[in-house]
């Protein structure tokens, strides 16, 4: 049995967030037992994704006695939506989802699209927070497609992989390039190093 300060809990509802992470985490030789903490963390009406981690990170650690890390991430539409749904991808896929944003959309080969993921971490043996960051360029797809991932992965086509949504590419496919995935890299590095 690990000691509670070798374990890191990932504060998600999103047991999908809670996979992808965890798939990663088991490839590393990192000396930390990740678990998940099912707990419902306080957002902010803000613009900014470090903002919102930041915020969510301290409303979980007035929760819990030990290492934690929240991830909040969003779906930007550069071109033609502005930005949108941004911070508010979850509530967007709720309401309106994958179908409401292809709707809004005309022309699918200039469009430009981004996802941002913010891990934050509040790591106990230095009583220090810390942020990493990913992020991944693309577009929007003209049609829902493939079967995997969550949220709007099936219209999200990454511009390293030109023909394929993130729904298409099987998790470990869509870790090398993702968002997620590249933030949790950096996280990997530090945890390696502390």
């Amino acid at each position: 049995m690990k000691n509670e300060e070798d374990v890191i809990y990932f504060i998600t509802t999103n047991k999908y967030k809670f996979n992808e992470i965890k798939k990663l985490f088991e490839n590393e030789k990192i000396p930390y037992q990740l678990k998940q903490l099912n707990l419902e963390t306080i957002e902010i009406q803000t613009e900014s994704v470090k903002e919102n981690a930041s915020f969510k990170l301290n409303n979980a650690k007035s929760k819990v006695n030990c290492s934690c890390f929240v991830e909040d991430a969003g779906f930007f539409v550069d071109d033609p939506l502005n930005g949108f749904p941004g911070l508010y991808s979850s509530y967007v896929f709720k309401t309106i989802g994958n179908e409401g944003i292809l709707r809004l959309i005309n022309n699918f080969k200039q469009s430009k699209a981004h996802f941002i993921a913010i891990i934050a971490l509040f790591f106990k043996p230095l009583n220090k927070d810390f942020l990493f960051e990913g992020r991944v360029e693309g577009r929007v797809s003209e049609r829902i497609k493939g079967s995997r991932g969550f949220g709007f992965d099936p219209i999200f086509i990454p511009n390293k992989i030109h023909n394929k949504t993130f729904a298409e590419l099987k998790i470990e496919e869509k870790n090398k390039i993702s968002h997620r995935g590249k933030a949790w890299k950096e996280m990997i590095k530090f945890l390696k190093k502390n």
